[in-house]
């Protein structure tokens, strides 16, 4: 299975919004980039992603599950995005944040440092092994 990482700004949607919303999860939508609309798109059920707060706080803060696949976001008017479904899984011990990621040598060529500005990003096993190590999962 893959792993991902999705970006929020915590005042819009934050991990704390993200657990209250419980098992039954909640959509996660407004992408309107074409790639991490592909992204999204690529995602299985059951898959894991990182969820980062972007912005304000800059951090990886706990893992979310894929509980519902690609559909329409009904927030789109042009009709080409679409949004998966997720729940929270569980929370970094420590938060790992941005400036962390850049410090460690073996992320060097992670999205989140490559490609910054995208808000849904694979992670590779071998980033995914060392995050969790960092954040203390």
């Amino acid at each position: 299975m893959a792993h991902w990482l999705i970006k929020s700004e915590p005042s819009k949607w934050s991990w704390e919004d993200q657990v209250k919303a419980g098992a039954k999860g909640t959509h996660w939508n407004g992408v309107r980039n074409h790639l991490a609309k592909i992204q999204l798109m690529t995602m299985k059920l059951g898959e894991h992603a990182f969820f980062y707060h972007s912005n304000e706080g800059k951090e990886i803060v706990g893992v979310v599950e894929v509980i519902k696949l690609f559909y329409p976001d009904p927030s789109d008017e042009t009709g080409k995005f679409g949004m998966c479904d997720f729940r929270a899984v569980k929370p970094l011990k420590t938060p790992v944040s941005l400036a962390q990621v850049k410090a460690t040598p073996s992320l060097a060529k992670m999205s989140l440092i490559t490609s910054a500005r995208l808000s849904v990003q694979p992670v590779t096993d071998a980033e995914w092994k060392i995050i969790c190590k960092m954040g203390g999962i």
